[in-house]
């Protein structure tokens, strides 16, 4: 028998155990020239969406490229820690150290070539329904099949390049041992898991200091990489010395130790915790990283609706009272026109407005509306009208987004005007008649009142706008690629950045069109990305599970001849395995709802715990696909060394 026939039976024999791991490379080579076919394709260069969408995907085959070559190394290094005893028995059989590095690397590039084949054949099968999701979802125009020569070179030489630099890394990995060190292998006899106090505590202390940075301090790239490296380092701690010292202090509580076979399933957790805690650590950041991301994109596609949604107005038109009055009618003219030859049905309105800013910076503010204009307004989108009130109050008619963000709790307004101080006591209310101005928020007074402020605000003449805003009644439903109103608001739009107008334009479909359009990007590319971070920490956990396995058997066999029944053994192992599985998603989950909160705030999106959630969620629910397989082959395997 050749050597490299000897690598292929290696292979072979330990197919179980490599199965994860080449079903994870095999579906990162998928996915990396999938994005390579899109990339490379002949007929996106034409694509109004195509140099953006390219840019994604090329960044999203670095991010898969990048995390392959960890995923690799790491599980190398673990499964070479595995086989121990095997090189132990070729070296007591004469084989010297260079040859066992050879017999390593051929088994390496063997693997290697198998998912590199597997992964660009699987893709080129999908690549035709890759590409035709891929433009639904981003709405372009369909791109028909090609044969992805250069993609599929691409594919192959860097693949080719990472197994081969990661197979000239692992011969790093063997350590020179002696030949009774090697052959004891995984079954030397464990040390008992202690937690250092101090390391326990100082992981309390970073992750507290993470969680009060994005809190208390301003939202800036500093706040951010300092909650970034405290949460990751307090992240390791939490797993290498505090969950230890929790399974101690657990340990120690003899009423719930003592009872059934948690003596069993709390003391092997201390180990399977303390030897498992940068591989849990690892799971954690990944599902973390794929959890925000996921949720920042599911947060901000339900932002572009709502703003659509809580918008009744298809277009307005805006200028400053300092505007040529005759070049605004002509513009107006031109928008009219435009509704008209799509043959739309509108309403319009003018309504004058003061703009005030609460806060210094800008951030706080709002708009000032006669109440006269605002019941014409509110009438011609059926809505209620402002009421009544006295010189001294005001209605503060806010959007649903702004009104999430104040809760109501600016109920008197304090406001001057060209050195004169008025104050109102507000009445709060809910509408999206406030979709009119941009800040969402429209403080009614009465007319008498708005005549005063403006006639005291002339000295400004910086303030005072008109607004134009065009209703239409049929509208239903958001608005696709072909529908009138995006049409007419994308071509409106694009005049208004291209000439130099009196006015500004404002569409809410064209707004929703361009954003969501984007955001289709990044979703499509986030799922598969999030898709393979998720399968492969199902097969971090599976190939730990598996290494140890020969460890477990021992173990549970020498149970048995005392006593331990299958089923004692069966509730033990599920216990030790779900912990396993599913103690990173819900530490990720946290870390999630604890990081985004803050950032989707910042970034004026309501949205925060629903997308966490619902990408936790998706999380979960594929993790328990993995567990239920993983948990099914493990306790198959050790069932069978039972008494």
């Amino acid at each position: 028998m050749s050597f490299p026939q000897f690598a292929f039976n290696n292979v072979r024999r330990n197919a179980r155990q490599y199965f994860a791991y080449l079903l994870s490379s095999s579906f990162m080579v998928m996915i990396f020239f999938t994005y390579a076919v899109f990339i490379y394709h002949p007929a996106i260069e034409n694509s109004p969406m195509g140099t953006m969408t390219r840019t994604g995907m090329t960044i999203a085959t670095v991010i898969v490229y990048v995390f392959a070559f960890l995923f690799v190394l790491y599980s190398i290094s673990v499964f070479l820690k595995s086989r121990n005893r095997e090189f132990g028995i070729l070296t007591i059989l004469g084989a010297e150290a260079k040859q066992i590095n050879w017999l390593i690397f051929l088994e390496n590039i063997l693997i290697g070539a198998i998912a590199i084949v597997t992964g660009i054949a699987s893709g080129m099968l999908l690549s035709k329904v890759f590409l035709l999701i891929s433009t639904k979802v981003i709405d372009m125009d369909e791109l028909p099949f090609y044969w992805p020569v250069k993609a599929m070179l691409l594919t192959a030489g860097a693949f080719a390049a990472l197994f081969l630099v990661i197979s000239l890394f692992t011969l790093l990995f063997i350590r020179k041992n002696q030949v009774l060190e090697l052959l004891k292998g995984t079954s030397k006899p464990k040390t008992e898991p202690r937690a250092n106090l101090f390391l326990a505590l100082l992981g309390v202390v970073l992750l507290t200091i993470g969680f009060t940075v994005l809190r208390v301090k301003e939202l800036d790239p500093v706040a951010l990489i300092i909650a970034a490296v405290t949460g990751i380092i307090g992240t390791y701690f939490f797993y290498s010395q505090l969950s230890v010292w929790i399974v101690r202090m657990l340990q120690r509580n003899r009423r719930a130790t003592w009872k059934g076979t948690n003596l069993l399933w709390i003391s092997e957790m201390s180990y399977k915790i303390k030897d498992n805690a940068r591989m849990l650590f690892l799971v954690t950041v990944v599902v973390a990283l794929a959890s925000m991301s996921t949720g920042f994109v599911l947060a901000m596609q339900q932002s572009i609706k709502s703003v659509y949604v809580d918008n009744p107005y298809a277009l307005s038109y805006s200028y400053s009272y300092i505007a040529d009055e005759t070049k605004v009618q002509d513009e107006l003219a031109l928008i009219e026109n435009h509704l008209q030859t799509e043959g739309l049905e509108y309403k319009r309105a003018e309504v004058e407005t003061i703009y005030y800013r609460l806060s210094a910076n800008g951030e706080d503010s709002l708009h000032i509306i006669p109440q006269s204009q605002y019941d014409r307004l509110a009438a011609l989108i059926n809505t209620k009208p402002a009421g009544t009130f006295g010189e001294n109050e005001a209605l503060l008619a806010e959007t649903p987004n702004a009104a999430k963000k104040s809760q109501g709790k600016l109920t008197e307004a304090d406001i001057e005007l060209s050195g004169q101080p008025y104050s109102f006591i507000l009445k709060n209310r809910t509408d999206r008649i406030a979709a009119l101005v941009y800040s969402g928020r429209l403080l009614v007074v009465t007319d008498t009142m708005f005549e005063e402020l403006r006639g005291g605000n002339k000295a400004d003449e910086i303030s005072v706008s008109y607004t134009y805003p065009f209703i239409l009644p049929d509208s239903q439903g958001l608005p696709q690629k072909d529908d009138p109103e995006t049409k007419f608001g994308l071509e409106l739009s694009e005049w208004n950045r291209s000439t130099i107008s009196e006015g500004f334009i404002d569409s809410r479909a064209a707004n929703y069109y361009v954003n969501k359009q984007g955001f289709s990007l990044f979703s499509f590319i986030g799922v598969f990305v999030a898709l393979i971070f998720s399968i492969s920490s199902a097969s971090f956990l599976y190939f730990k599970l598996h290494t140890e396995l020969s460890a477990d058997q021992a173990m549970y066999r020498s149970l048995s001849k005392i006593g331990l029944s299958a089923r004692e053994m069966n509730i033990s192992a599920t216990i030790q395995i779900a912990v396993l599985f599913f103690i990173p998603i819900l530490v990720a989950a946290l870390q999630s709802l604890v990081v985004l909160g803050p950032v989707l705030a910042y970034l004026d999106s309501p949205f925060v715990s629903g997308p966490v959630l619902a990408a936790s969620s998706a999380f979960l629910a594929a993790q328990m696909i993995y567990f239920l397989i993983a948990r099914a082959r493990y306790i198959k395997s050790v069932n069978r060394m039972m008494v």
